[in-house]
């Protein structure tokens, strides 16, 4: 059964990917806004489905902790649904992300649309001038920018050295920087067809206020908490039907 409601699942993603990659092409004679508001859609429809199809829902701990203007995210990176369910968590939100994501076929037409901060990995030193310059520029214009410190997906259970660009970013910008911690990839793992029915957690903490610090004491404070409130969260899914 697991296996038939991800196969669904994936048939309702790719005709629903397909019309908004061609719909994003119309769109780009709107203005941004506008074209963003239509086009994050999808990532909401995904979420809707994933509830419907797969009995995948998530809850969601310390939305208070949010402030009422935009901040950088730094989030823990497990699988795909933080990239899709982050668009309905938080309010306008961008994305700093790998620019070999823009070159896949209807999914990186979409997302090109919405202005991600785009960066070439292979390049440190350009893109991080680049996340700095344009993650303020998208911080200034009223949209968050989340960044995943690990730079890829890790395995529960597994951990990689956090980087220094979100932390660089809250500095540059002068904001704060909200850490977020899930346990997505016990559902919904990394390169892994079915999905596991439950609800995914995920815990927003209180801003790191970056005043008087250097990147790396708040990237510390981030990995701390972050990877400490993992710990904390289950395991394995809640259910297995």
């Amino acid at each position: 059964m697991l296996m038939v409601r991800a196969f669904v699942f994936y048939v309702f993603l790719v005709i629903t990917l397909i019309f908004y990659a061609l719909l994003a092409g119309f769109l780009l004679i709107m203005p941004f806004e506008m074209r963003y508001r239509i086009i994050t859609q999808w990532p909401r429809l995904m979420t809707w489905g994933l509830t419907v199809i797969c009995r995948l829902d998530y809850h969601v701990q310390g939305t208070e902790n949010l402030p009422d203007y935009p901040v950088v995210i730094a989030s823990k990176h497990q699988s795909a649904w933080e990239t899709l369910a982050f668009q309905e968590i938080f309010c306008k939100p961008t994305w700093v992300l790998k620019r070999e994501l823009l070159w896949i076929p209807f999914f990186g037409w979409g997302l090109r649309s919405i202005r991600p901060i785009a960066i070439d990995r292979s390049q440190r030193r350009q893109a991080m001038q680049q996340v700095l310059a344009q993650g303020t520029e998208r911080l200034r214009a009223g949209h968050s920018v989340i960044i995943f410190p690990e730079g890829t997906r890790v395995a529960p259970g597994e951990r990689k050295r956090y980087g220094l660009g979100a932390a660089n970013l809250a500095i540059a910008a002068n904001v704060p920087l909200v850490p977020v911690a899930h346990n997505a990839g016990i559902f919904w793992r990394r390169n892994g067809f079915i999905k596991y029915p439950g609800t995914i957690q995920v815990v927003i903490g209180q801003p790191i206020q970056v005043q008087g610090k250097t990147v790396q004491e708040i990237m510390s404070e981030v990995e701390t908490w972050v990877e400490e409130t993992v710990k904390h969260l289950p395991s394995k899914p809640s259910e297995m039907l």
